[in-house]
């Protein structure tokens, strides 16, 4: 085998999972967790307070590793751009936003132009992200609020934010903590889904679930935790199936078993740069391993 066979052998090494072995063909094999104490009697001991809190830590830790470059999957310059993007990802893909924003802020590149649009003319830019109407109504809105009650600046206070129209704890954190530097625990659809199944909380609720999750890690960890749980739950940890055989931190992970555990199938499963894809961003950040998004109605590279 020449030099590229040798360069994916090691590339393999690198990229395999923590505690994952070889087959005899080199092959990385996630390793199942371990067995929990008295599982052989089948009267598994419950899971301590303490014990729950340095698993989770853990998993914060070796996620750290496995995403180094995690950050936020949004296209944006300032914050009043990362606010409006936040506000169209309702109900849709990073992925759209992206590749529908930048026709809106060449259009409307402030606070003050969004504001006096016409806003059939703004339904038609972000008709791609889906309820254009309702979203048209909130970024219009909010960017009138901006004008009139903060200078045409987006305010840095959580209580500030949510009182903008479209705006609820979600987007205000995701703002805070990427365009002012706030802490703060993004609790989106993925972040419950992993967050319920690593038993970090049993509620759905995302306001119990922020609360339940800030207790455990420190607040200086808030925001790229939140960028960690939601890369791992994009790529790896999917919803209907996930992919449980290409997993990192399966030892750590009380729900394993839950997705597809033959490593083969589930390296299929993979998406975006860990499945060799195109990811979510069009301009994505230095240091991201995969290929930027194409533009609307283009093509992947």
């Amino acid at each position: 085998m020449g030099e590229h066979g040798a360069s994916k052998r090691v590339n393999a090494a690198k990229s395999a999972p923590r505690g994952a072995a070889k087959t005899a063909k080199g092959t990385v094999v996630a390793k199942a967790p371990a067995a929990r104490k008295g599982a052989s009697t089948g009267a598994a001991k419950p899971e301590s307070r303490l014990a729950m809190v340095r698993r989770a830590r853990k998993i914060n830790r070796e996620l750290a590793e496995v995403y180094p470059y995690a950050h936020p999957e949004l296209d944006f310059r300032n914050p009043f751009e990362l606010l409006v993007a936040t506000v169209l990802s309702a109900q849709t893909t990073d992925l759209r936003v992206n590749q529908t924003t930048p026709a809106l802020f060449a259009a409307y590149p402030t606070p003050e132009d969004l504001a006096a649009a016409v806003p059939e003319e703004v339904e038609e830019l972000i008709r791609p992200t889906g309820f254009f109407r309702a979203k048209t109504k909130s970024i219009m809105g909010l960017s009138a609020a901006l004008r009139d009650e903060f200078g045409g600046e987006v305010p840095g206070r959580l209580e500030d934010l949510v009182k903008l129209p479209g705006v609820g704890r979600k987007t205000a954190f995701v703002v805070l903590g990427n365009a002012f530097g706030v802490p703060g625990i993004t609790v989106d659809t993925h972040f419950m889904r992993l967050a319920r199944r690593w038993k970090w909380t049993e509620s759905d609720d995302p306001v119990k679930i922020e609360a339940e999750v800030a207790a455990i890690f420190p607040k200086s960890e808030w925001t790229m935790l939140s960028h960690r749980v939601i890369f791992h739950g994009r790529r790896i940890c999917h919803a209907r199936k996930p992919a449980c055989g290409a997993c990192p931190i399966t030892h750590l992970c009380p729900s394993y078993g839950e997705g597809e555990t033959d490593p083969e199938k589930a390296r299929k499963l993979l998406k975006y740069e860990k499945g060799g894809f195109p990811g979510q961003r069009l301009n994505p950040p230095p240091g991201y391993p995969g290929r930027p998004a194409p533009p609307l109605g283009g093509t992947a590279s």
